[in-house]
């Protein structure tokens, strides 16, 4: 296992945008076209894309798909994708469009059999995003809080098959104050799967943290704002990691 930065491209009506902890109203627009975003971390040496069709997450299917079959047709390194993925029709339409790994967070909590059944088939094609507020797992976008515990899911998915985990603390996340490691490493051991962290990255000691964490099972992190923003240059952020 070596330890990969994701760079993330939140989609909304086509365009790339930024929310602040996942608030619909305070949208920035970074990119008119994320086709370049993903063109320009690729060419920065990124070895993943982190994709979100945050159209998708707020209508529980599918919207942007015409933008994320361009960026993983033409990107020429793997995307993972998330957001409204409810069904197995719309799991197979991502891997149809050439995304490497799709994600599934609402579902995880609203209907088990529907992640189990990707699990099954699908493989380590299918990662688990867990999107937690207070420990608790949040789902539809974020505008809703669970009363299941984010450790708690973990353990009960990667008994059935989940290998791969994605962490978002939304406290963290657009507020540029830091990953929370300590919630990270704990869901790992939790689970005993690999776990993604987003959410808070600011700066090069944050990723540089995360990854002394990789024996634990910490195997990468997503980084949003702070590429956008230019207080982290992806290509430095690499070298820095080694």
């Amino acid at each position: 296992m070596s330890f990969i930065v994701y760079p993330a491209i939140d989609i909304r009506g086509g365009k790339c945008v930024r929310l602040v902890q996942g608030d619909y109203n305070q949208e920035t627009v970074y990119r008119e076209r994320p086709e370049d975003a993903a063109a320009d971390w690729a060419a920065a040496g990124a070895s993943w894309i982190h994709l979100v069709d945050l159209d998708g997450a707020k209508e529980g299917k599918p919207v942007n798909q015409e933008v994320i079959g361009a960026i993983a047709g033409s990107v020429g390194i793997p995307v993972q994708c998330g957001g409204g993925l409810r069904t197995l029709e719309d799991v197979a339409l991502l891997v149809r469009l050439g995304v490497s790994r799709v994600i599934l967070g609402t579902a995880a909590i609203e209907d088990r059999a529907f992640v189990e059944a990707a699990l099954a088939e699908y493989g380590d094609k299918v990662a688990i995003g867990i999107d937690a507020r207070n420990g608790f797992v949040a789902t539809r976008g974020w505008l809703t809080t669970s009363e299941v515990k984010a450790e708690t899911l973990a353990k009960e998915l990667a008994a059935v098959g989940a290998k791969t985990f994605i962490f978002t603390d939304i406290s963290r996340d657009g507020m540029m104050k830091g990953p929370n490691v300590e919630a990270i490493v704990s869901l790992a051991q939790a689970s005993g799967r690999e776990v993604i962290a987003s959410g808070g990255v600011s700066r090069y000691e944050d990723l540089e943290r995360l990854a002394e964490y990789e024996k634990d099972g910490i195997a990468g992190a997503i980084v949003g704002k702070a590429l956008y923003t230019g207080q982290i240059e992806l290509a430095e952020a690499l070298r820095s990691l080694g």
